[in-house]
């Protein structure tokens, strides 16, 4: 079962994360601003905002195949119509129902895999299995996308980094979640732990109260600003350097492909690992490499920070899944990780504009280190999560 959710959350993330990185490359290519592509990047979570918390509860409704039917739908309908017509209002547009699709199937998988586990233990270890997913497409996407923009072209008779390059790149994108169904579509769903009356006397904000949770959210928004800064930093930072799409594509897939291997030896030592020490640890480690990422004279340089950063942020996500459901009533996991997914999005609409506005006006050096420096100041934060609630039921 989980070799299966794993496969599909590869696929159709891997759509988004190819998306993301070839998107912004064509705006650019298009004449477009540092600021337009900025508000191109916070598409990619808008829709995430407004879906996360009706999300969660479709999903605690309905479980797991219905969310991610749905999520297919949007996600290959979008990319699709970003391979006919690659113009910048499309882009914007397959940019909305992508992401809005990758956020809304996650919610469905977190919260099937969280119910199934047993114990503290084997929830650290199905969601360092489970968090391959993302790392793994984010490694695929970029990668797949760089290679057909920068190839694609020539074997259609044109000119690498052509048109016709993006249009192949987009067609496979919108491939990818069409393998999404037909790994989970056999998956048998988890029974409701609560019924509609119940879940229609509730309200998420009610969640916030808990401390822990507080905590908890406002720690993974800190380092969820990490992964937006690296996501829309490095193709700005890559083109003004002059590197190719292909270039740009491994320097991210580097990045990926080092969160996926921490994530891989995660889980033999889940029994080990206590998650305040790693996440407050993270923070730390990224507030330093943030602040030498901008001084790297070369792709190789980069590289080596991309690879350091992956290692960093990819033992992160884990520890944070596994401290929301202990501290979380089993029958609103969607709900609490819906919250969770709202509030981070809500931040990356918000950054990828800022960080556009930095980085037009003085330079996207600056948003390494003013990020850089807000992460690890906020690193205390971490350290108040040290004893998290145990697994409620109610």
């Amino acid at each position: 079962m989980l070799a299966r959710l794993i496969g599909g959350h590869i696929c159709l993330h891997a759509c988004m994360a190819g998306l993301r990185m070839a998107a912004p490359l064509l705006a650019l290519k298009q004449g477009y601003s540092a600021m337009a592509v900025g508000v191109l990047m916070a598409l990619f979570a808008l829709t995430q905002v407004f879906l996360a918390l009706p999300a969660g509860r479709y999903a605690d409704r309905h479980g797991l195949r219905r969310p991610i039917a749905f999520s297919v739908i949007a996600a290959t309908a979008g990319t699709a119509l970003a391979a006919l017509f690659p113009v910048f209002p499309m882009l914007c547009l397959a940019a909305l129902l992508s992401g809005g699709a990758t956020g809304a199937a996650s919610i469905a998988l977190q919260r099937h895999v969280g119910r199934a586990a047993r114990d503290a233990t084997e929830l650290k270890q199905m969601f360092s299995w489970l968090s391959i997913g993302p790392a793994t497409s984010n490694f695929l996407g970029p990668l797949a996308a760089g290679l057909l923009i920068d190839h694609a072209g020539v074997w259609l008779g044109g000119e690498a980094g052509d048109l016709n390059g993006y249009r192949i790149a987009f067609l496979l994108m919108a491939l990818l979640p069409l393998l999404t169904w037909w790994w989970v579509r056999r998956t048998p769903d988890l029974p409701s732990a609560a019924t509609p009356a119940e879940q229609g006397k509730r309200r998420a904000w009610d969640l916030l109260r808990d401390p822990m949770m507080r905590r908890l959210l406002l720690v993974n928004w800190f380092l969820s600003s990490c992964w937006d800064v690296h996501t829309f930093v490095l193709p700005v930072l890559g083109h003004e350097r002059g590197y190719s799409a292909s270039t740009i594509g491994m320097l991210l897939g580097s990045f990926a492909l080092a969160a996926t291997l921490v994530r891989l030896a995660m889980p033999w030592l889940a029994e080990h690992l206590r998650e305040w020490l790693v996440i407050s640890g993270a923070m730390l480690a990224t507030a330093l490499l943030f602040g030498v990422y901008p001084f790297m004279p070369s792709a190789l340089g980069m590289g080596v920070c991309s690879v350091l950063l992956g290692l960093v942020l990819g033992s992160v996500q884990p520890m944070i899944m596994s401290t929301l459901h202990q501290i979380t009533p089993t029958d609103r996991h969607g709900e609490a990780l819906g919250l969770r997914l709202m509030s981070l999005n809500g931040s990356s609409v918000v950054m990828p504009l800022l960080f556009g506005s930095i980085g037009a006006v003085v330079g996207v050096s600056l948003v390494f280190w003013v990020v850089g420096a807000v992460v690890g100041l906020g690193s205390h934060t971490a350290w108040k999560l040290r004893a998290p609630s145990p697994l409620r039921a109610a």
